[in-house]
């Protein structure tokens, strides 16, 4: 282990019909699926040279032959019943591993820049926890210095009010914690920057 801070990054593995289900239902599959491919090489080429530690969470399974260059990403698979139990025992496991700083996002960013990342860590050095809300009542980035179980639980996952539950966890647990930009996941065709 180089460095103190770790990004999480959970992918699901890119199959046609299986991702961006939204998207598909008025682009269908093929173009949801490039659009994906898209947000992921977008994602690859904001984390690939930041100077902290990253693995990969696969949803179904770990591909050493993918465009994740296996030397820079630590590859790992997503486990757990829901997104929460999936992502709760992602940080612990940073944690247990030693790191001091967690973040974890997804790959459905185009506006996730790596400035935006580095002041996700940079404010955990001041703050219990970040988070990074998105305009459709998600968040495309959450990071925390040690576990908090509780941000996983009752979730309607996907759902416009993740972010404010999140947040009201945070102030529930009298924990300090800071708040990125707001930014736009890629859900359906509205999401989607002019020039896609």
């Amino acid at each position: 282990m180089q460095s103190k801070n770790l990004l999480i990054i959970f992918y699901r593995n890119p199959e046609l019909g299986k991702v961006k289900t939204r998207l598909a239902k008025t682009l269908g599959d093929e173009k949801a699926l490039a659009i994906y491919l898209k947000l992921s090489s977008h994602t690859r080429a904001i984390t690939e040279n930041l100077a902290i530690d990253k693995v990969i969470y696969y949803s179904n399974f770990v591909d050493t032959e993918d465009v994740w260059p296996n030397t820079t990403f630590q590859k790992k698979l997503q486990n757990g019943n829901d997104l929460g139990e999936k992502m709760n025992n992602a940080f612990v496991e940073g944690f247990q591993s030693g790191y001091e700083r967690v973040c974890i996002i997804g790959t459905d960013c185009f506006e996730l820049s790596r400035d935006i990342i580095k002041q996700a860590f940079d404010q955990l050095h001041t703050n219990d926890a970040v988070i990074g809300p998105a305009k459709d009542g998600g968040y495309y980035l959450l990071g925390m210095k040690k576990p908090i179980p509780v941000l996983f639980k009752n979730k309607a996952w996907s759902s416009d009010t993740v972010a404010t539950d999140t947040i009201q966890n945070f102030k529930d647990l009298s924990l300090s914690y800071a708040q990125l930009a707001v930014l736009t996941d890629v859900d359906e065709e509205k999401d989607l920057p002019p020039t896609s």
